[in-house]
């Protein structure tokens, strides 16, 4: 790949330099100052309810403070930290640099997408200033949504809409960019994976966002208009509701995954020195989760009055999807194997973190997905473990492998390698305390949202040991907080390539100028030729010629 970088133009005012931009990078780095400053939030939401569940007798939280708690840390982790950090940040800052386009197709709709997104978050950051926050968890079923009193859900309701709103233009902008504003040579064939991750996550939004837009609106509309949607007494069904919800929503997990999974398959070959294995299979399995992922909403509601007959062909579709899933592991393993290995700080964080830690999540959820056994374990703290696992141990494992892999990019300043390797250790031992106990409790029957227990001596012991475990993994986002905003200041120069890595984004200095290139780079080769021979490199571009 060739390229040139052009000189960054004269600082201007705060005001005009991020405020008013429409620059896709500084989007991004305010997607994910954003994102992280509502981690907070939702991570202090989950120690209450830990810290709650390990003296279940002395009231740390009232019953319906619990509520409250546990909807407003649902809620600000899905839709307020982990999608918005991983399409928005990731996205926005990446995609169009890694394409070779000097912004986004739509640079304004992008900003907006950015200011709707920070709209939503504060109108649902509301309710607990007004005292009420909404307590009915992040899938708010009906017919308790309906009756449950105040403001909270009408402002969670809101927020919903206008976030919907906000993923909706982003996902329309990277659908338009990656179809139009590929560089020169940049087929198909040769996009990194972290783009073909992105481009089958933005599908996925378009598609899927409208689903749950019907869901929340007929919800409030049963609330205040006199409509009888969901109500039974007059007629309704309740589970049309989980219906449509489902219909985004466990496509949602895909959201919070597949990008995840571009960020591992970005990192993997970087730190192995090897071409990654399978390049093809992972760009298509990236397609092919996208679309199955539509195809297995009703796995949730196996325990809502449904057939068992009913919910065969549900439990088939959510065995099959995890094959393309398993395709990316094998495809991972196979790059990093006989590869020359640099446990760098994002390295772990994707090898022994991610892949160790989501395939867990996926062999629970395998469990949960037929039929019988999730009928015993519907509701339990076993669902809880597995998508946690799913969701902790992938999403955000690779979120902070993304953060520091990226970041002497984004900052021109390296982060600190031993504070950050520390960093590793302390969150998979904590994730570990926490979520795997978890299986082990919904196993003996404690069910999920409970505000106490009547527990054996076991299950407090055990809700003990993942409290502590909660703790660890506190702590240890604090390090990455403290780590990453003390290199701004204090960090090493970061010279414009400091992996080695082949991605365009590498190519520039760091950070990287407005509009990324003075020239449009030509591209002439896939991005992962790490160790490759000429006679290698050769063919492998002979394929891809063929592929395009």
């Amino acid at each position: 790949m060739s390229t040139a970088a052009v000189e960054t133009p004269r600082r201007r005012s705060f005001y005009r330099d991020w405020i008013l931009t429409v620059d896709h990078k500084k989007i991004g780095i305010m997607y994910a100052v954003t994102g992280l400053f509502f981690l907070i939030f939702g991570g202090l939401a989950a120690l209450a309810i830990r810290t709650q569940l390990a003296m279940p007798n002395d009231a740390i939280l009232k019953p319906d403070s619990f509520n409250q708690f546990f909807t407003m840390h649902g809620t600000i982790m899905i839709f307020l930290f982990v999608i918005p950090v991983l399409t928005g940040a990731f996205g926005n800052y990446l995609v169009p640099i890694m394409i070779g386009a000097a912004d986004m197709a739509f640079p304004r709709m992008n900003a907006l997408s950015y200011w709707l997104y920070l709209l939503g978050g504060l109108v649902l950051m509301v309710s607990p200033l007004l005292g009420n926050m909404p307590d009915v968890g992040w899938t708010a079923y009906p017919p308790y949504s309906i009756e449950t009193k105040g403001a909270g859900l009408d402002l969670w309701v809101s927020a919903v809409h206008i976030l919907g709103i906000s993923s909706i233009l982003a996902a329309i902008n990277f659908i338009v960019t990656i179809f139009n504003m590929r560089a020169p040579g940049m087929t198909f064939n040769r996009m990194p994976l972290f783009v073909w991750a992105s481009l089958a996550t933005s599908f996925i939004q378009l598609f899927g966002t409208p689903a749950l837009a019907g869901a929340v609106t007929t919800l409030l509309f049963d609330r205040h208009m006199g409509t009888i949607f969901y109500n039974v007494a007059a007629g309704g069904d309740p589970m049309l509701y989980q219906h449509l919800f489902w219909f985004y929503s466990h496509p949602a997990v895909y959201v919070m995954i597949i990008p995840a999974m571009g960020i591992v398959s970005e990192i993997i070959p970087v730190f192995s020195r090897k071409p990654v294995f399978g390049y093809h299979a992972i760009a298509y399995s990236s397609l092919a989760i996208g679309l199955l992922g539509f195809l297995v909403w009703a796995h949730h509601m196996f325990a809502a009055g449904m057939q068992v007959s009913e919910g065969v062909p549900f439990m088939v579709t959510s065995l099959i999807i995890a094959v393309p899933t398993a395709i990316k592991i094998f495809n991972w393993v196979s790059t990093m194997w006989r590869g020359s290995i640099e446990f760098t700080t994002p390295m772990l964080f994707v090898s022994l973190g991610f892949i160790f830690l989501f395939t867990i999540g996926g062999m629970t959820g395998l469990i949960l997905a037929l039929v019988p056994i999730d009928l015993h374990l519907h509701d339990t703290y076993w669902v809880v473990g597995h998508f946690h696992y799913v969701l902790f141990g992938g999403s955000m494992m690779a979120i902070i492998a993304g953060l520091f892999y990226w970041y002497p990019k984004a900052t021109g300043r390296m982060y600190n390698e031993k504070l950050g390797k520390w960093t590793f250790w302390l969150y998979f031992i904590g994730t570990n305390l926490t979520f795997f106990p978890m299986h082990i409790v919904g196993y003996l029957g404690m069910q999920r949202r409970v505000y106490a227990y009547n527990h054996t001596p076991s299950l407090l012991g055990l809700n003990q040991l993942e409290t502590l475990g909660s703790f660890m993994v506190g702590f240890a986002t604090i390090l990455v907080f403290y780590n990453l905003a003390v290199s701004l200041w204090k960090g090493a120069k970061a010279p414009a390539n400091p992996w080695g890595a082949q991605t365009l984004e590498w190519t520039v200095s760091s950070p990287p100028p407005e509009h990324n290139f003075l020239e449009l780079p030509v591209v002439t080769s896939i991005p992962y030729e790490f160790g490759v021979s000429k006679k290698e490199w050769k063919a492998m571009n002979d394929e891809n010629a063929v592929n395009v």
